[in-house]
C-alpha cells in the first residue's frame, strides 16, 4: 500500500508538472540596452521596464535594463542578438542603416527597426571653471574628454571635431572616460571639459555645475551651421537658463534624438505589446523622469527614426491613427 501511494504521489506531481511547462515556456524575458547608471537611457528604459512588468503576470513577459556603453555598443548587440531592445541616437541609428561613419566595417545594418523616438539630445559641453573656457576652441591644448567608444556621445564628438577640423592630437589629452565618470574628473581637476549628448535635466550636468561650479559652453558657429545643413538627424537646441547652478544663461547648441530600437528579429508580439504598455500609460511613463515630461505621441512615432519602424510598433500606431 505504501509503494501504492508513493507511486501515485510520484504520477501527481509529474502531471503538474507537466501542466505547469506551458505556462513556464510562455514567460519571455527581453533586456534594454541603455547607458551609464547615471544616464538618461538608463532612466528611460527603466521606466519602460517598469510599465512592461507591472502587466507581466497577463502578457507573460518580463523586462530588464542593461546598463552599456551607449548607442554604438547598443545597436552592435542588437545586431549580434544579444539585446532585444536598446537605446540610439538619431545619428547612430541613421549611419548604421546606411553603414555610415563607424559603420563602414560592419555594413549597413539592414536589420535594424525604429520603435519610438523620445527626448531631445543637445550636445552639451561642460567646463571647468578654473580652465577660463568661454568658446569651443579654447579647449586647444587642454584635457578634454570625447567619450567613451561605443558611446554616441563619441561619436557625436568625432563628428564635431572633423568638422572644424581637429583631431584628438589637438587636446593636451583626449581622454574616454565613461558619463558617470566625467563629472568627478572635472571637478578633481584631472580634465578641463567635457561633450556628452544627452536630454535634460541630467545628474551628469547636475553634479558638476553644483559641486564645482562647471559652466556650460554654447555650440554655435560655422561647424555647427554646416553639420546642420549636410545631416538630417541633428537639430538645433537650447539649454534653458538657470537649469543648472551657476549657469543662470541660455546656452545655444545642437543636438540628436534618443531613440528605442531594435532588430526585425525580435517578435513583433513583444514589440507591440511594449509599445502598447507605454503609451496606454503614457502620462505615467512621462512622469517617470524630467527628461520625458514634454513628449507628445505624434512626435514619437515620427521625429529622428531613419530606420523602418517595426512590424509590431506599425501595428500599434496604425491602430492608433497615428500613421497610415
Amino acid at each position: 500500500m505504501r509503494k501504492l501511494k508513493l507511486a501515485l504521489a510520484t504520477l501527481a506531481v509529474a502531471a503538474l508538472g507537466a501542466t505547469a511547462l506551458p505556462s513556464m515556456a510562455q514567460q519571455r524575458f527581453i533586456t534594454i540596452g541603455t547607458g551609464g547608471v547615471t544616464g538618461v537611457y538608463y532612466a528611460a528604459g527603466g521606466a519602460i521596464c517598469r510599465l512592461v512588468n507591472k502587466d507581466r503576470a497577463r502578457h507573460n513577459i518580463r523586462c530588464s535594463v542593461e546598463s552599456t556603453g551607449g548607442s554604438v555598443f547598443n545597436v552592435n548587440t542588437i545586431r549580434q542578438g544579444e539585446l532585444d531592445f536598446g537605446f540610439a541616437q538619431s545619428d547612430v541609428q541613421f549611419n548604421a542603416t546606411r553603414g555610415l561613419a563607424g559603420f563602414q566595417q560592419g555594413g549597413a545594418h539592414s536589420d535594424l527597426r525604429a520603435v519610438f523616438s523620445v527626448h531631445a539630445e543637445p550636445v552639451t559641453v561642460v567646463a571647468r571653471k578654473e580652465a577660463n573656457i568661454t568658446r569651443f576652441e579654447d579647449f586647444r591644448g587642454k584635457r578634454f574628454n570625447i567619450g567613451n567608444p561605443g558611446s554616441g556621445t563619441r561619436a557625436a564628438a568625432e563628428e564635431y571635431l572633423a568638422a572644424i577640423g581637429w583631431r584628438t592630437s589637438d587636446f593636451a589629452l583626449a581622454s574616454e572616460l565613461r558619463a558617470d565618470e566625467h563629472g568627478p574628473a572635472l571637478c578633481d581637476g584631472k580634465i578641463d571639459g567635457f561633450l556628452f549628448a544627452v536630454g535634460h535635466p541630467s545628474a551628469n550636468i547636475q553634479d558638476p555645475t553644483t559641486a564645482c561650479g562647471a559652466r556650460l559652453i554654447p555650440m554655435t558657429g560655422p561647424a555647427v551651421d554646416k553639420l546642420l545643413a549636410d545631416k538630417p538627424f541633428y537639430t538645433r537646441a537650447t539649454i534653458p537658463a538657470g537649469l543648472y547652478p551657476n549657469n543662470p544663461q541660455a546656452t545655444q547648441t545642437y543636438g540628436v534624438i534618443a531613440t528605442l530600437v531594435a532588430s526585425s528579429k525580435t517578435p513583433a508580439d513583444v514589440v507591440y505589446t511594449l509599445v502598447k504598455q507605454v503609451f496606454d500609460n503614457f502620462n505615467e511613463f512621462k512622469g517617470l523622469h524630467p527628461a520625458l515630461g514634454t513628449l507628445t505621441p505624434e512626435n514619437m512615432v515620427k521625429m529622428g527614426l531613419s530606420a523602418p519602424l517595426h512590424e509590431g510598433a506599425a501595428r500599434f500606431y496604425r491602430e492608433k491613427g497615428w500613421i497610415q
